[in-house]
C-alpha cells in the first residue's frame, strides 16, 4: 500500500488572494509554477471562471502523477521546472505563483533522501528521472568544490571542515551514500550549533539547493515572469530561507523603480516593470498548526504597463 505522505499548503489563502484582487480577471490564464501536491492549484481553480485556465509546472514525477488526478478541463500540468516559464506566450498570464522549496511528501519520504531524520539513499533530486544525485556528486567532487557549495548555499561556517571529512571518509571507506551516513559525519565534525538545530541542517540545505540548481532556476523564472505577465498581472512568491527571499526581494526592488542612464542624464528613464505590493508572513495560528511554515515569506508584486 502506498504511503499517504501528507502536505499542508503554506499561506494558502494569502497567496491565492494575492493573485485575485478585487475585480481581477477570472477568465484569464494563471500559472502555479510549483504544483507540489496541488493545494494552491485547487484553490486557484475554485476562483477561476468557466473559461479561465490554470497551467502548472513541476519537475517532480510524483507531483505530476498527483496532478493527473485533477479532472478539470481548465487545468494542465507540465513536467518541467519553472525556469521554462518563458515558453508561455508573452503577456499571456494574469497571475503567477511560485511556492519555493521542498514539499512535505518529499521531505518525509526516506527514499527521496531530503531529510537527515530518516535513513535513505542520498539523492535529493527534485526530478529523479534525470541528473546526478547528491551521493553521485559527492563521490567525485573535490574538497574545495564541496566546501564552496556548503558555504555558499548553506551559509555554513564549518564548510571546509565538513568537506574535508567527506573526502577523508571517501578515501578511507568509500563515498557517503545514505542520509544517515552524511548526518552522522557532519555531527562528528560540527562541534557547536544553534540550540534546537541539527548540525546537518545547513549542509543538507546546501546540497539540495546545489544539486537542483534552485537559485539559478529561481532567477531564470523571475526574469521570465516579466515577459509572460500581462499588465496588472500579479506575481506571488513564497520563499522559505534567506537565500531565496533575498533574490526575490532584490528582483522586485530592482524592477520597481525607474532606471536612469547616467550616460544620458536628460533622456527619458526606462519605466519600472513591477509595483511592489508588500510581504506577508504566516499567522501565529498557521505556525502553531504547521511549524514548517514558520520561515515562509510571501512577496507580491504587480506587472506595470510599460510605456
Amino acid at each position: 500500500m502506498e504511503q499517504p505522505w501528507i502536505h499542508t499548503t503554506v499561506l494558502l489563502n494569502e497567496a491565492v488572494d494575492a493573485l485575485f484582487p478585487e475585480g481581477s480577471d477570472v477568465t484569464g490564464t494563471y500559472v502555479d509554477a510549483t504544483f507540489g501536491r496541488g493545494g494552491h492549484s485547487r484553490a486557484i481553480l475554485e476562483r477561476l471562471g468557466p473559461s479561465g485556465r490554470l497551467i502548472a509546472f513541476d519537475k517532480d514525477a510524483e507531483a505530476v502523477a498527483e496532478a493527473a488526478r485533477i479532472e478539470d478541463a481548465r487545468f494542465s500540468i507540465r513536467h518541467q521546472g519553472f525556469k521554462d516559464l518563458g515558453e508561455l506566450p508573452p503577456a499571456s498570464v494574469s497571475g503567477l505563483l511560485m511556492d519555493l522549496g521542498v514539499s512535505s511528501p518529499q521531505i518525509d519520504n526516506p527514499a527521496r533522501g531530503f531529510s537527515f531524520r530518516f535513513d535513505g539513499p542520498l539523492d535529493m533530486r527534485m526530478d529523479t528521472t534525470r541528473g546526478e544525485s547528491v551521493a553521485e556528486w559527492l563521490a567525485t567532487a573535490e574538497t574545495q568544490q564541496i566546501a564552496e557549495v556548503i558555504r555558499d548555499y548553506g551559509e555554513e561556517r564549518f564548510a571546509v571542515q565538513i568537506a574535508k571529512a567527506i573526502v577523508a571518509r571517501r578515501q578511507e571507506r568509500g563515498p557517503v551514500s545514505t542520509t544517515t551516513e552524511l548526518a552522522e559525519l557532519v555531527a562528528g565534525t560540527v562541534k557547536t550549533r544553534e540550540p534546537g538545530q541539527n548540525p546537518a541542517t545547513r549542509t543538507f540545505q546546501a546540497l539540495r539547493i546545489f544539486i537542483n540548481a534552485e537559485l539559478e532556476e529561481l532567477q531564470q523564472a523571475l526574469e521570465a515572469s516579466l515577459a509572460v505577465l500581462q499588465p496588472q498581472g500579479r506575481l506571488a512568491v513564497i520563499s522559505f530561507h534567506s537565500l531565496e527571499d533575498r533574490i526575490v526581494k532584490q528582483f522586485i526592488a530592482r524592477h520597481s523603480r525607474e532606471v536612469y542612464d547616467r550616460r544620458a542624464p536628460f533622456a527619458v528613464p526606462k519605466a519600472m516593470k513591477l509595483r511592489a505590493l508588500g510581504r506577508i508572513k504566516p499567522s501565529q495560528a498557521e505556525v502553531d498548526g504547521n511549524p514548517r511554515s514558520r520561515s515562509a515569506i510571501l512577496r507580491v508584486a504587480e506587472r506595470t504597463a510599460e510605456s
